[in-house]
């Protein structure tokens, strides 16, 4: 039997093309489908072959506002037309939405930071002297840790609230939460390809919250470039790093196969979990990454690549 054609659903290029190179690589037959002002007549049929759905919740920040609308409708056309999707309708919605993604954390038993959601300036202040701080307030729809920002104290909220900066989110939902300090100023950020673990990273936050792995979001700023080549982004301290022997730590034990079943509840084949330690070595997941990139930093340090396994799992399946 011929392989079907894998066809990518994507609105970034540049994180799209490392994928292309794997399936290349491996003489997988793929086409690129930009999802930024895209022509779909539903008259017609679907092409057949394989559908990946990569979209990202932060397509806004790069100017393809509706591009996840229009992904979503393409979806449920693919779907309709009995088309295999790869992280389909159901994994878009969660990707969209921090709300459905903590949701679907609680019915498997994962832990995530009390949360509260907010549409407007009052809904927020309540929120915070609900929760007391320290707190952070975070987009609903978002990406790479845009929005996030943290307050100490109701005059510091209040200055950000009714001052120039504040951000809101794309959907004008606002969400508050408990500020979860980690011991070590780091997070854990674990992988998953085809419903099973590939490894998991650990991410030093110190510099901030925007912790998006991908290497083309290393050089989104002048600012950002200078940092990352100072000694502090050097290889001895670098900024996400394989975290060796992660199966056997007891953590991982707890929240593997949890994270596995949530996986399989909603449909999603490749994705990843982040999640922070508090002083207590309470684990709590506060976002899920159905478009996932891989580090090439972390990975060239080991004998793992993202894309590879990614790569191989869709020629598995186009084979079918």
């Amino acid at each position: 039997m011929p392989m079907k054609k894998i066809f990518l659903l994507h609105e970034n290029k540049d994180w799209s093309r490392p994928l292309e190179m794997a399936l290349a690589e491996i003489d997988v037959p793929h086409n690129d489908w930009y999802m930024v002002d895209r022509v779909i007549n539903m008259s017609l049929a679907p092409p057949d072959g394989i559908f990946y759905n990569r979209m990202s919740a932060s397509s806004h920040f790069r100017g393809h506002r509706y591009a996840p609308e229009l992904t979503s409708g393409l979806l449920a056309w693919l779907e309709s037309n009995n088309r295999l999707v790869i992280n389909g309708s159901n994994a878009l919605r969660l990707e969209l939405s921090k709300m459905v993604q903590y949701s679907a954390l609680k019915e498997v038993g994962i832990k995530s930071p009390r949360t509260i959601a907010a549409t407007n300036d009052s809904g927020i202040l309540e929120a915070g002297e609900f929760l007391r701080y320290p707190i952070i307030t975070k987009h609903n729809r978002a990406g790479k840790g845009l929005g996030v920002k943290l307050f100490q104290n109701e005059i510091e909220l209040k200055e950000y609230v009714y001052g120039g900066k504040f951000e809101p989110s794309i959907d004008g939902i606002t969400l508050i939460q408990d500020y979860i300090k980690a011991p070590n100023s780091c997070i854990t950020r674990v992988e998953f390809v085809d419903k099973k673990l590939l490894y998991a990273l650990r991410v030093d936050t110190s510099d901030g919250f925007e912790l998006c792995p991908a290497d083309t979001c290393e050089a989104d700023s002048p600012d950002k470039m200078k940092v990352d080549s100072s000694a502090s982004k050097s290889i001895k301290n670098p900024k996400f790093e394989i975290i060796e022997g992660f199966t056997s730590l007891p953590i991982s034990q707890i929240l593997i196969p949890r994270m596995e079943r949530l996986m399989q509840n909603i449909g999603i084949d490749v994705a990843s979990f982040e999640f922070i330690l508090d002083k207590d070595n309470n684990a709590f997941v506060y976002d899920i990454n159905v478009n996932t990139n891989y580090n090439y930093q972390a990975e060239r340090r080991s004998d793992i690549s993202g894309f590879t396994a990614v790569a191989n799992f869709l020629c598995q399946v186009s084979k079918c």
